[in-house]
């Protein structure tokens, strides 16, 4: 089982739902990166539960403890191990269905793979807890990517049917407005249009009123990206950040730029036509999502990730009995989430800084952690 990422910036997770925690080894980071213990603890935070109705009864502190690598606020150079306990389970609710397969989820699979030796508590290894660890780490890497002018946001662009406003696509300055009014927005929901929000949650709340849940689609913007970044055809940005992105249990598509709306475009459509914009080489349109032969061309990179609705439902569903080869119904019993949108835009904010900064370190070796080498005067973004 291969839990690892990366090659010249490596993450590996371990750990499970109800374990005794879940955790992270992050290696490749230069020494002396400042480590924000505050920016950590947002990031955190962003994922965490809040038992309100809106995410699953479950809450746990995800304290991060640093167990090496860090020292006086600063990386060493050497492997970075944290860990987030676990506080608050409750593994009986998962002793009398243990062997019964819930749709949607990774028992059979697991069955499949492991032969019955799986943590099956809460979902074991293949559960959300893990994210957790995805993010302590990714939060690291984030920070790191903020100091070289580099910025991933957020936002929900869709849930339970309910659309917020999409990036402006095609206008930088306009998307560089949005992303700044997502990033200073430190309560509530990720949206662009504060009107949707109660809209929202109440869709969410009447889902998990009856037994069932809501998915939706998060919209992702990387500013101030240089053009240079990525390698052809395997270790493009695109495979890069899409490896990454199905890396998350509930993701289930991805798009980049225009994505599947290029099927009912002509090539005249498609194209981006270049520009200059003072001494920078620009495109007048942002089709391709700032990618092109797989490399950054210094634009928006804007990437669409699909998350479907969460798998356990207290709705009465037929499965199979896997020891007796029999048919049952299961009602799954536990603390769930009606969604998990609202709490999972920090994953995809954290897997998006991991891939590019490892492939800035591919192309500038870890350096490009401390300053901003990598940028040339006339990539600075306007």
């Amino acid at each position: 089982m291969k839990n690892t990422f990366g090659s010249d910036l490596s993450l590996t997770i371990f750990g499970e739902s109800h374990g005794r925690a879940v955790g992270a080894v992050l290696d490749g980071m230069a020494a002396g990166v400042p480590v924000e213990e505050a920016f950590l603890a947002a990031c955190m935070d962003k994922r965490r539960a809040r038992g309100d109705g809106l995410s699953t009864p479950r809450v746990e502190g995800d304290a991060v403890q640093f167990l090496s690598g860090v020292v006086n606020g600063r990386t060493t150079g050497t492997a970075i191990a944290l860990m987030i306990e676990n506080q608050n389970t409750r593994s009986g609710d998962y002793a009398k269905t243990a062997d019964l397969l819930r749709p949607g989820h990774a028992d059979y699979t697991a069955y499949a793979k492991y032969h019955g030796y799986q943590d099956a508590r809460g979902g074991g290894h293949f559960s959300g807890r893990v994210t957790a660890a995805l993010v302590a780490g990714g939060a690291l890497v984030l920070g790191a990517l903020n100091r070289a002018g580099i910025e991933i946001v957020t936002h929900i662009g869709r849930c339970a049917g309910i659309g917020d406003i999409p990036f402006a696509l095609d206008d930088p300055a306009a998307l560089a407005a949005q992303a700044e009014a997502l990033l200073n927005k430190s309560e509530g929901f990720a949206l662009l249009d504060g009107s949707v929000e109660e809209p929202m949650k109440a869709a969410i709340r009447a889902a998990g009123a009856e037994g069932d849940s809501v998915g939706g689609v998060l919209e992702t913007a990387i500013l101030g990206l240089p053009a240079g970044v990525g390698e052809p055809y395997f270790d493009s940005v695109e495979s890069k950040l899409a490896h990454l992105a199905f890396s998350i249990p509930a993701v289930k598509g991805i798009e980049f730029g225009s994505g599947f709306g290029f099927a009912d475009q002509k090539g005249s459509e498609a194209n981006d036509a270049f520009r200059m914009q003072g001494e920078r080489i620009v495109t007048a349109t942002n089709h391709n999502a700032g990618l092109n032969g797989g490399i950054s061309n210094g634009m928006p990179i804007l990437i669409q990730s699909v998350i479907k609705p969460t798998a356990s439902i207290f709705r009465p569903q037929q499965t199979v009995d896997y020891l007796s080869a029999r048919p049952v119904e299961l009602q799954i019993k536990g603390r769930h989430d009606p969604a998990i949108i609202h709490r999972a835009r920090v994953v995809v904010d954290s897997i998006c800084a991991l891939g590019l900064l490892d492939l800035c370190c591919e192309r500038q070796g870890n350096l490009s952690m401390r300053k901003d080498p990598f940028r040339t005067k006339t990539e600075e973004r306007s």
